[in-house]
């Protein structure tokens, strides 16, 4: 009987564009993590990222064996689930005639599908309690990123990469004179951890990496605005 597998992958930008990186991370049946691998792509979309690190997850696991792809971007998972036959069928031109954004990629991904089993599975980023493989692709996704070096078992990584912590919606706020004149990214007050230079986002809104963060979770100013604290260190 062939092997099954769970996997999740996932890109970064920090800047969309700006310095990126691919990471994916392989479980076995059970959904214990057993590797991962991550690469820089230098300057790259968010989206090009987030389509490399699945064509780099296809051809990192046997063919023969059943994978399920957890991810949570989905362009890159309508790309090649629903997309992708009309681009073809069009001459890869969209619904409207424009060219196909990144189209080498989505051939690649075409091609590394073939005839395997595979099956993919959409999760939200940065939720409490979420997909553990897809906290660990996004933090190694978003380290590589920073670091601009390639990262895995393969590379003699004896851990996982730890997920930046997530705060509950649920969590006390503070009271309102601790809230004085701290300002949250959309111009309302909010919840100040001053040691680390971040506050709880008043509403939902979207790093400069390309993906969104909800109200409540934890936020920090960098030098496009307001975004995840990994994201931080990253210049555009």
């Amino acid at each position: 009987m062939n092997e099954s597998i769970i996997a999740a992958c996932d890109g970064a930008s920090k800047g969309n564009p700006g310095p990126a990186a691919w990471a994916w991370v392989v479980a076995d049946a059970a959904g214990e993590p057993v590797r991962w691998e991550a690469g820089p792509l230098g300057t790259a979309t968010n989206n090009v990222a987030e389509l490399t690190a699945l064509a780099q997850l296809l051809e990192s696991v046997d063919p023969a064996a059943r994978v399920e792809v957890r991810m949570d971007s989905q362009y890159a998972m309508n790309a090649v689930t629903k997309w992708l036959p009309g681009w073809k069928r069009n001459g890869w031109k969209t619904s409207g005639g424009k060219p196909v954004a990144n189209r080498e990629l989505v051939t690649r991904i075409d091609a590394l599908l073939g005839e395997r089993s595979v099956t993919f599975r959409y999760v939200p980023a940065h939720q409490v309690d979420g997909d553990l493989l897809n906290a660990i692709a996004d933090q190694a996704a978003s380290e590589a990123a920073v670091a601009q070096r390639a990262a895995g078992t393969a590379h003699g990584a004896r851990a996982l990469p730890v997920p930046a912590p997530v705060r509950s919606a649920k969590t006390p706020a503070r009271s309102a004179k601790a809230r004085t004149g701290e300002r949250s990214a959309s111009g309302g007050t909010a919840r100040s951890g001053r040691s680390s230079g971040t506050i709880a986002a008043r509403f939902a809104g979207r790093c400069h990496c390309g993906k969104p963060y909800a109200a409540k979770d934890p936020i920090a100013k960098n030098p496009n605005g307001w975004g995840h604290p990994e994201c931080r260190t990253a210049s555009a």
